[in-house]
């Protein structure tokens, strides 16, 4: 079985943009000797359970002291809680493999048979109900051996590394798995706390690098305790990073009057490279900024950590282990995409892994259009070229249930990298028909809940597949259901049937289910461009026998072309011959 995750672009696309990932490993690692995690731990999202939905997660402030030598974790969590709801239990998940000491709540030590956690999901009774609007204060102790990643981030799980000089070097990325993998949470996209506070105890030798501002760095002797604050972090996006970093700083002045703090911690010995990363850094929020709004987290940090792991969309505090490569598109593809979660995933998030494609269709699209953005047409077009022979249109993007994130990005079973590839390329289709103006004000409203944000006036918040349906009717003032019901709720691409009749050429969609599809086509008769309405899914056009024709030409529409098809064919078959001769 193949997986695809996590909101990463796969070493796939890397390899066609050119670019290498000296820092991850290509193969599975050989299996480590360690506890199986449940399948309950194994799975995220999901229908949330009544008992969590009826309570707001208001802080988690979570103190993480781990022994790098043993490759163990000493823990406590410290979460708040609103009722919305008449409650009397919480409902949270933490791997049972990390095992729990104690727990108390409002300050009071429970009894151990008032707390269960046999499976990863962990229940605890309530001294006496909760009131709606009331508050409840619980204090968990746990520790052990968290859970390993065979193949980071496509794994989740801690990875323990060292660097080239043998120092530690740690990290974790966890948003297969989720958050339970190493603190307390609900698992679910809409598991957000309001505020988190980080509190990572490491040798003076190290450094932690966070989520969030750093709120002060506390001396402990032969330690020092990092801590970090940040304000409505996406679960999986909270991580731990130690190593022998060093840190380049600077300042982003906004076009929206803020200064924003910018942040590169790695590794010493790599400031050369370095360098040369952080300073792609404005003009990437310049591109952002001018495209689609103010950056998120504005006052808090843009932030980019070097991580042992290709890289993964950590809120303000992105991993990168790229390997610092040369790019014929002229910018580092894998920071920019990690980067542009901030914006698709930690200020608008999915509600539900379903709707995965608004994280990963948008966030891939910002490649190409970044591409655009510094040197024309022909990166953008290259790069859809190569997102185009990636797409394979097995399962639809979005099945229009609640989902678990193993549901969405298993190739076999799910979309995978459709919800990448076919989701940028379908923005792509939507923008040439809509237009810039309106494009990019859909989705200015779909990040920020809003037309016309500005630094103070948006918080993030959650959005579903038919949220950015209606925000693209509301600024079209157009019925477009017919337009996302083919490309993400339909598997196979619409196909283009073309026959010429003497001097007439008939033109005729082919969808699913002979759904309504009245895509306007370009078609180019000679030297004369012509749009063709397709009233009805149907369109005729005069065109001489003999003359030049091209459907198309300006590539404006995704539709099936055999020749991918049979491209994809070809790539599977010299694949089967390469393993069959290496045995």
């Amino acid at each position: 079985m193949t997986i695809f995750r996590p909101c990463l672009l796969t070493l796939g696309l890397a390899a066609l943009l050119g670019t290498s990932a000296a820092f991850a490993a290509d193969t599975p690692a050989k299996p480590l000797a360690q506890p199986p995690i449940s399948e309950l731990t194994q799975r995220s999202g999901g229908v949330m359970p009544v008992e969590q939905r009826r309570v707001n997660f208001d802080h988690a402030e979570l103190h993480f002291t781990p022994d790098i030598a043993k490759q163990t974790l000493d823990a406590t969590a410290q979460l708040t809680f609103t009722a919305r709801e008449t409650t009397d239990v919480l409902l949270l998940d933490l791997d049972h493999n990390l095992a729990i000491s104690d727990i108390s709540v409002d300050g009071k030590p429970l009894a151990a048979s008032a707390w269960s956690n046999p499976d990863g999901r962990l229940r605890i009774q309530l001294p006496a109900p909760l009131a709606k609007g009331g508050k409840v204060a619980v204090e968990i102790h746990y520790g052990g051996k968290p859970h390993v990643a065979q193949r980071a981030p496509w794994d989740g799980g801690f990875v323990w590394a060292k660097t080239e000089d043998g120092q530690p070097w740690v990290a974790t990325a966890v948003e297969g798995e989720g958050c339970d993998l190493f603190w307390p949470c609900i698992d679910h996209p809409q598991g957000k706390p309001d505020l988190v506070d980080t509190y990572i105890t490491v040798p003076k030798t190290l450094a932690a690098p966070g989520n969030g501002v750093l709120v002060d760095i506390q001396d402990e002797g032969e330690n020092h305790t990092y801590h970090w604050r940040a304000k409505h972090p996406t679960t999986y996006a909270i991580s731990l990073n130690i190593g022998p970093f060093e840190v380049l700083k600077g300042d982003y002045h906004s076009r929206y009057g803020n200064t924003i703090p910018m942040q590169m911690w790695y590794l010493r010995g790599h400031e050369a490279q370095a360098k040369q990363l952080f300073g792609e850094f404005p003009r990437m929020l310049d591109f952002f900024e001018e495209q689609i709004g103010p950056y998120p987290f504005g006052d808090e940090k843009m932030g980019v950590v070097e991580t042992p792991h290709l890289g993964m969309e950590h809120q303000t505090i992105n991993a990168y282990g790229n390997g610092y490569p040369r790019s014929e598109y002229g910018f580092d593809w894998l920071l920019q995409h990690e980067f542009s979660h901030e914006w698709f995933g930690n200020q608008v998030t999915n509600t539900d892994w379903d709707d995965m494609w608004i994280h990963e269709g948008f966030g891939t699209y910002m490649q190409p259009l970044y591409g655009q953005y510094l040197y024309g047409d022909m990166p953008y077009f290259s790069m859809l070229q190569n997102e185009r022979s990636m797409v394979k249109n097995v399962y639809p993007i979005v099945a229009g249930r609640s989902q678990f994130e193993h549901e969405v990005y298993d190739a076999d079973h799910g979309p995978g990298n459709d919800i990448y590839y076919k989701g940028s390329l379908t923005l792509h289709t939507l923008r040439q028909m809509i237009g810039d103006k309106a494009f990019f004000e859909t989705v200015r409203r779909l990040v920020y809940g809003r037309p016309d944000p500005k630094p103070g006036n948006f918080a993030p918040h959650y959005a579903t597949t038919k949220d950015y349906i209606d925000i693209v009717h509301q600024v079209t003032g157009r019925d477009l259901r017919w337009f996302f019901d083919v490309y993400l709720y339909q598997a196979a691409l619409p196909k283009l049937d073309v026959k010429h009749d003497g001097n007439v050429l008939n033109l005729r969609w082919e969808v699913p289910q002979n759904k309504p599809f009245p895509m306007p086509i370009e078609v180019q008769v000679g030297e004369t461009l012509h749009t063709v309405p397709m009233t009805n899914g149907e369109g005729h056009l005069n065109a001489p026998a003999g003359a030049l024709v091209i459907i198309d030409p300006r590539s404006k529409v995704l539709r099936e072309l055999p020749h991918f098809g049979e491209f994809q064919q070809w790539k599977k078959d010299q694949a089967a011959k390469k393993a069959k001769a290496a045995k």
